[in-house]
This record gives C-alpha cells, sequence and structure tokens, in this order.
C-alpha cells in the first residue's frame, strides 16, 4: 500500500490544533547555527496559514513542519539549509519555500540543497520572482517557482516549461477565513507558492505518485 504523499513546509512552524490544519505528522524547529529543536510551535501565524492552504487542497497529506523563524520572519542561511537537509530525511515529496532571500551571497549553499532534494526525492516548490525581483532559492536551477497570477482562482495554476524547467502562475489568496473579508487577509506570494504545493499534493495523491516520479 502507497503511504500518503508527504509534505514539508519550511516556515515559522505551525499551530497544529488550529481548526484548519487538525494537526501534523512531526516536526522540528531550527536554531540560527541549524541546530534542531523540539519546538516547532508557530508564534508569527505565517507557518499556520501558509499550512492551511496545502491542508485544505491536500487533506491526506502527511504534512511536517521544519521552523526557521521564531519571533519575526527572518532566517540564517544555515538555518534555512538545515531545515531542507531535515526534509530530506523525511522522505519528502513536496518542500514547500514560501519564503525567500535576495542575498546572492547564499546561492551556493542554497543550490546544494536544492540539488541535495532533488535527488532525495522531493520537489521543491518555492517563491520564485516578485515586482522583478529574483528570490531565492526559488530561482535556482531546480526549484519550482511560483510567481503571481492573481486573475487565477485558488483551485488552478498555470505551469510553464522552459527546456527542463518548470515554473507556475498561482493565485496569491491563501484558504478563505469566515467572517473575515478577502482584502483584509494575509494574501501574497507566500499563498502563491502554497496553493501550488497543496495543488501538486492532490494531484500527487490522485494519480499515487511521489516526487521522485516528477524529477
Amino acid at each position: 500500500m502507497k503511504r500518503p504523499v508527504r509534505v514539508v513546509v519550511i516556515d515559522s512552524g505551525v499551530h497544529a490544533a488550529h481548526p484548519h490544519i487538525n494537526g501534523v505528522s512531526g516536526g522540528i524547529g531550527v536554531t540560527a547555527d541549524g541546530d534542531l529543536h523540539d519546538d516547532y510551535l508557530d508564534r508569527l501565524g505565517h507557518g499556520t496559514a501558509v499550512t492551511a492552504v496545502i491542508r485544505e487542497k491536500a487533506p491526506l497529506a502527511e504534512i511536517f513542519v521544519a521552523k526557521v523563524f521564531d519571533r519575526e520572519l527572518t532566517a540564517t542561511g544555515a538555518a534555512l539549509v538545515a531545515a531542507c537537509d531535515w526534509a530530506i530525511q523525511q522522505h519528502a515529496d513536496i518542500v514547500n519555500l514560501s519564503l525567500g532571500t535576495i542575498n546572492r551571497a547564499h546561492a551556493p549553499a542554497l543550490a546544494d540543497a536544492v540539488s541535495r532534494m532533488r535527488r532525495g526525492g522531493a520537489v521543491v516548490v518555492a517563491a520564485g520572482e516578485h515586482d522583478g525581483v529574483p528570490w531565492l532559492p526559488g530561482t535556482l536551477p531546480g526549484a519550482w517557482s511560483v510567481t503571481i497570477d492573481w486573475s487565477l482562482p485558488r483551485d488552478q495554476c498555470r505551469v510553464v516549461v522552459d527546456g527542463r524547467e518548470l515554473s507556475f502562475l498561482a493565485s496569491g489568496f491563501p484558504r478563505p477565513i469566515p467572517g473575515v473579508p478577502t482584502e483584509q487577509n494575509l494574501k501574497g506570494l507566500s499563498f502563491a507558492v502554497a496553493n501550488v504545493s497543496g495543488l501538486l499534493a492532490a494531484l500527487f495523491d490522485r494519480f499515487g505518485m511521489s516526487g521522485s516520479t516528477c524529477i
């Protein structure tokens, strides 16, 4: 029997008891130096909102979280690389990176991390270009980059094929919150990435696919 699709969300952790989450399969926190610990509680809300998007679209997925953001939405390169390596150890099919850096000094280490995740059988879905700014690791070779297309509904995405590389366009709106107007909710590239990860997880589940079948 094939195991469920496995998604690792690298973000600010998760509030696992949130009704839009209904639990996760595991998680860790990562210090600035890249050391691992057991605290993956989300104190910012960003990771929970991102994870909720994926859970909505792929309710049967096994979701794991790696917390690299704690009190603010900043993290070190060492923390991000350690989280990526942990995702490999969880045998991720999809790694969701609703984040990025414009610091090119991190490019070599992040490129190596993307390569390791791909070799480990994961597709890497990450923030691509926004307002003309290319984000890493989403715009590195091997990553599946996502940009926003506000005209698309949340249950669809558009695939762009360039040689051997794939990229995606998707809505930047998150999972709706009852009673909260859309314009007052969070939105942006983070949720475009999560929408793509969720749609891919649902696709993998429906057709019995894994990350390694797409590499």
